[in-house]
This record gives structure tokens, sequence and C-alpha cells, in this order.
């Protein structure tokens, strides 16, 4: 329900993923030494960066970024996650990050010299196109093997776009990602087929409700959400229906009924393929005396 993943990309270059899909608050800590520049993004939910034992916070909200640094003191990370909340922060060496940029720096403001040895601060926003990034992290079917290398990519991916001025709405190689209208519009079609999980639409149905035309809804949804409608879906549901016998209020067929399966035996080959074990095998997992 509560997790952290730690991915060091290289030396000097760590990805951490957090994720609190509990209904309480997640703390995380990390020791961060001095000379490191921690970059936070706000996915989902809200979060906090506590400092000074507790005397100071920074909030980071939804789509929202937060850049730290301090070249005098170490920023230790101590973390509160929100209840249903997701942040990726990524930590790297202020060498290593100029060297990334080189001869381009110049418009890096806490890279001129007159403020290469001053703490920094800044927040901003999360472009369109940073949160397909971001929601990519959380959502990818990759072989175990190429993990660390999709991130490595991904992680560099994210620093562009964080220093990107301009988002040139013309650019050839992925027009659709910097459209912002198209980016809610897939954002509402994900709300719109969990609110109908039960009887969701067909996908022309969900393309005429959303303005999209079904190529672009078919393709922007892969790219936000790793996956497609239906896929997205069906993981959705088996969570849910997940959660529901956590809660013990349902038994196994009231479950299949409430996501949308009018045959238990429908229900419980859905369950089987997610997550390898029966309905009723998972309740007497979680409780021995069902």
């Amino acid at each position: 329900m509560s997790s952290q993943e730690i991915i060091k990309i290289e030396d000097d270059f760590t990805l951490i993923r957090f994720q609190n899909d509990s209904a309480t608050p997640f703390f995380a800590q990390r020791e961060v030494s001095s000379g490191l520049i921690q970059f936070h993004f706000g996915l989902k939910g809200g979060a906090k960066f506590i400092f000074n034992q507790g005397n100071y916070a920074l909030e980071l909200k939804e789509e929202k970024s937060l850049l730290l640094y301090n070249p005098q003191k170490e920023l230790p990370l101590n973390l509160e996650l929100s209840p249903n909340s997701w942040v990726i922060s990524v930590i790297i060496s202020i060498k290593k990050f100029h060297a990334l940029f080189s001869t381009e720096a110049d418009y890096i403001t806490f890279l001129s010299p007159d403020n290469k040895d001053k703490k920094y601060y800044n927040e901003g926003n999360v472009s369109p196109s940073m949160a397909i990034v971001l929601s990519q992290l959380f959502h990818y079917n990759l072989h175990p093997s190429i993990k660390n290398l999709y991130y490595k990519g991904k992680g560099y991916e994210l620093l562009s776009l964080y220093f990107n001025r301009t988002e040139d709405p013309n650019a050839e190689q992925c027009p659709f990602l910097i459209d912002e209208d198209n980016v809610i519009k897939i954002k509402k079609a994900k709300e719109i087929i969990i609110a109908n999980m039960a009887e969701p639409p067909g996908l022309q149905e969900l393309s005429d409700e959303i303005g999209l035309n079904l190529k672009k809804l078919k393709m922007g949804f892969k790219q936000i959400y790793g996956d497609t409608v239906y896929g997205f879906l069906f993981d959705y549901k088996m969570d849910f229906a997940r959660k529901l016998l956590d809660s013990g209020s349902y038994n196994v067929n009231e479950v299949g009924l409430k996501i949308g399966y009018s045959t238990g035996s429908h229900f419980i080959a859905a369950f089987k393929k997610k997550f390898g074990t029966t309905p009723k095998k998972y309740l007497m997992s979680i409780n021995p005396n069902t």
C-alpha cells in the first residue's frame, strides 16, 4: 500500500519513487549530502518536506515541482507523503548535473559563477509533457532486465523537460504529448471509465464523450498511463476488488458484481490472472480464520 523504490541510475544520480495508496500518511527519510541537487515532482495527492526537526516545512502539491540545493549544508530528505499520493524525486550531484548541460548551462541561474555557491530553492509547475514522463515511471510493462535502462532514460528526459524553457507545440517527434487540451481530455477519459467501471462505455462512445478522435484517444492513453484503456481499467478493477476483499465487508460474489462481473467464475478467472491466486484463497491468506 505504501512504498519507496530507490533506483540508482548512475553514480551521484538517483531516482526515488514514493507511492502511498493507503489511507494514512507515509513517512520516508534519507540522508542527502551537500553538493547534491534535489528535484521533487508531485504526480498525485500532496506531500511535505520537513526541515530543522519539524520547525520548517515545504509543501509539494499535485502537478507541482520543487528544486532544492544548498552547497553549504546537508538537506536530508524527510518526507511526509499524504494518503493516496505519488511523488518522484531525482537527486543528482552538481558536478554531474553541470556536465549534462556544459555549454548550454548559462540560462540555469543557480549554475552561474555568481550563484554556484548559493543555496537555491524553486517551485514550479509540472508541464503536461513532464506529467506524462512521471506517469510512465509508475505505469510500465517491461521486462525487469531493462527496468534500470528505462528509468535512466526517463530520468534524463525528466530533467531535460524541466529545463525546457519553451515547449514547441509544433515539435515533430510527439505533437500529441505537448497539447495540454488533449492531455486533459485523456485524464477525463480515465475518470469516466473509473466512475463507470461496472459498465464502461465502448471506445467510440468514450472518444465522442471527451471530444477526441479514436486514434488519439488510444495513442494518448497508452502514452500517459502506459497501457490500453481496457488494460488500465482491468488493473484498476482488480486492485479495487482486492481493497473490497481487504475491507472484510463483502463476499467474493458481491465484489465481482460491484466491478462488473455478472458471473462469479469470470471474476475468479480475472482475479487469478492478475494476482496469481483466487479471491477465496486471497481472503484465507489475509484472514486464516475465514
